[in-house]
């Protein structure tokens, strides 16, 4: 199929520009090439040559116009295509009298694109659909208790909201009802509904089952968690991948290949003919059609998986991936610490606690929110705060309205202005977090954050597939990060402790390319930009990692990094399948056509066969998302927890 046309109109093919891009006339012109094609059957068979000419000269000129006005602006654009092969091959069709043979390369040629948006649209459809499944309206409860449909951008937080029976949640809340069951699956990949109780978070973009229950907004829509997801697919439709582009480094040597071998066909055997057979078969269109639809399957595929992949590039690196590197908090553990114990130090346990938690208050990490919680459980009354700062891996610095100076994190930033103390010896899983006020320290406070169930068995999967190189980056302290460390098998030298966000980006740097990164804090977001591949955990809506990130997985599941590296292996396998069977059989029968064995009208036809196969295995990637790896580590998993049970 010599649909081989300007990069500009490929991106708007895969359905990653906005349809009404396109030319115009693209449909009508379609629809002319046909018609002008059926009626050049009829007259070749029937023996109106002067019809069959007109006709042909008519159709294949329009195309050829609307061909070279595309292919103008492509090179305005600075890209190289493909196009002039098309172009060249119609002109000499017309030039020896080829005359079906030339209305088939333009049938080929417009029609191609109508073959190539069906394929690349079915394609995209999950990644579609999770932007077309956007709420956008909401119930809210007035005071006097009447309900009102508003637009979601409407909802403001701590209004109530009123969700009926399958209607998706609009924004972020917690739920008012005495309990609720949500369908997750779109969102989190759970398959089973979700049972939640009252004062339990609720998640935009989930759908309710068939009991109303009322709800508060803690987020507005653009804040949410759904908003964010799609804002991320939003990313990802607009992509190019890295391997499509190879199409431009081709185009140029393939043409100045095909035009010599045509040309060689006609000098040898001196029928001006040969030329145009010669070109009819020339366009490989497998690499500029099949590669894109396979990546973009792929990315189809890793939606499915609960994994927004942002441009088709990733996939192509993830596949070549030889090192990574992990942060610890809510990547390798579950990121869902609770309060163990608490040790006075200077002070007592409630004022330990209750410090914390009143500079915890300013905090993101992933500790506050539990240290808070545990102080409202004990009905502790917070200090007031006039300023407050987080200090990136540290912690966080706060000036209390009585002129108090708190610090609440790690050892080393208390000491900072604290006399020297001895650090409080830790168990796996455990992490110290010092609370100081003014020059004396108040207390330790003891928090535990498991591992994650699928953690180790992950990396084991990976190491299996040639992941070389593994490394835990941490800001927490060294004991906390080593008891982590050989939970998970890793040796010492394989742990960084007490890392600044800098840090991270450095020891990454150094790492073997290409270097996978997964982390979920907003601490992680510069070394997610600086890796190779950087994937956020990002079911908690962390917004700077998400960002920064090049692929962001919306659930819990750890082992999703060995579901989406396994999709990116067999989707760069697939496009190269794709690309190689196109580009041996276009060589196989320019080859063929050159000694005059291929009439330019049957050459037309077979490209088209060609074509159409080169695009069926391309769509194999749509199907990748069936029997992951995440469904052996977790039943490996949880066969590991029954024998050490």
């Amino acid at each position: 199929m010599l649909a081989t046309v300007s990069p500009a109109r490929h991106i708007r093919g895969m359905g990653l520009i906005n349809r009404t891009d396109r030319h115009p006339l693209l449909q009508p012109i379609v629809l002319l090439v046909a018609t002008g094609l059926t009626l050049g059957v009829v007259f070749f068979f029937t023996g109106w040559s002067l019809a069959l000419a007109l006709t042909a000269f008519f159709v294949v000129g329009i195309t050829i116009v609307v061909t070279a006005i595309d292919m103008f602006r492509a090179l305005q654009a600075g890209h190289w295509g493909l196009d002039i092969l098309a172009v060249v091959a119609m002109i000499a069709t017309l030039a020896v009298e080829e005359y079906l043979a030339g209305m088939i390369i333009a049938l080929m040629l417009t029609g191609g694109e109508a073959l190539e948006d069906m394929a690349a649209g079915r394609a995209s459809r999950e990644l579609d659909a999770l932007i077309n499944r956007r709420p956008t309206f909401a119930h809210v409860r007035t005071d006097q208790g009447n309900i009102r449909q508003v637009d979601i951008s409407e909802v403001k937080v701590g209004d109530t909201l009123v969700l009926r029976s399958s209607e998706v949640v609009p924004v972020d809340g917690q739920l008012i009802s005495a309990h609720a069951s949500l369908d997750e699956s779109s969102v989190t990949g759970e398959a089973l509904p979700v049972s939640k109780q009252q004062g339990e978070r609720i998640i935009s973009g989930t759908v309710n089952g068939s009991e109303t229950f009322q709800m508060r907004a803690t987020a507005t829509a653009a804040d949410s968690h759904y908003a964010k997801i799609v804002r991320l697919v939003e990313e990802a439709v607009e992509s190019r991948a890295p391997i499509v582009r190879l199409a431009d480094r081709y185009a140029v040597p393939f043409t100045i290949v095909a035009l010599l071998v045509a040309a060689v066909a006609w000098w040898y055997s001196g029928d001006p003919v040969r030329f145009a057979e010669v070109l009819v078969v020339a366009t490989p269109c497998p690499l500029l059609i099949g590669a894109p639809v396979a990546f973009m399957g792929g990315m189809s595929s890793a939606a499915q998986a609960n994994v927004i992949v942002k441009d088709g590039g990733t996939l192509e690196r993830l596949a070549r991936l030889r090192s990574a590197a992990f942060d610890k908090t809510g990547t390798l553990t579950q990121g869902k610490p609770t309060v163990a114990k608490i040790h006075p130090v200077a002070g007592s346990t409630e004022e330990a606690l209750r410090l914390a938690a009143s500079a915890e208050q300013y905090s993101v990490h992933v500790f506050a929110a539990p240290i808070i919680a545990h102080a409202q459980q004990q009905h502790l009354e917070l200090v007031g705060i006039e300023q407050a700062q987080e200090v990136a891996t540290n912690g966080v610095q706060a000036t209390t309205i009585s002129g108090q100076q708190l610090r609440v994190g790690k050892s080393a930033f208390i000491a900072e202005v604290v006399a020297p103390f001895q650090e409080l010896p830790l168990n796996a899983g455990e992490t110290a977090v010092y609370v100081s006020c003014d020059d004396r320290l108040v207390g330790i406070i003891v928090l535990t954050d498991p591992l994650r169930q699928t953690t180790t068995v992950t990396l084991e999967w990976l190491r299996e597939r040639g992941v070389d190189q593994m490394v835990m980056v941490t800001g927490d302290m060294e004991g906390t990060a080593q008891a982590v460390a050989k939970a998970i098998g890793f040796a010492p030298h394989q742990v960084y402790s007490s890392l600044t966000p800098m840090d991270k980006v450095e020891i990454v740097n150094a790492m073997e390319s290409p270097t996978l990164m997964v982390g979920d804090g907003i601490n992680d977001a510069p070394i997610l930009a600086a890796a190779d591949v950087g994937i956020a955990m990002g079911a908690r809506g962390a917004t700077a990692a998400s960002e920064s990130a090049d692929a962001v997985i919306t659930s819990e599941r750890f082992a999703r990094v060995a579901d989406v590296t396994h999709i990116a292996k067999r989707t760069v396998s697939i496009a190269l399948q794709s690309i190689w069977f196109g580009m041996a059989v276009s060589v196989g029968l320019m080859s063929i056509a050159a000694f005059g064995y291929l009439p330019a009208t049957f050459g037309a036809l077979m490209q088209e066969v060609v074509d159409i196969v080169a695009i069926v295995i391309a769509l194999r990637a749509l199907r990748l998302h069936r029997g992951l790896p995440s469904e052996t580590i977790q039943n490996r998993s949880r066969d590991a927890k029954q024998l050490h049970v």
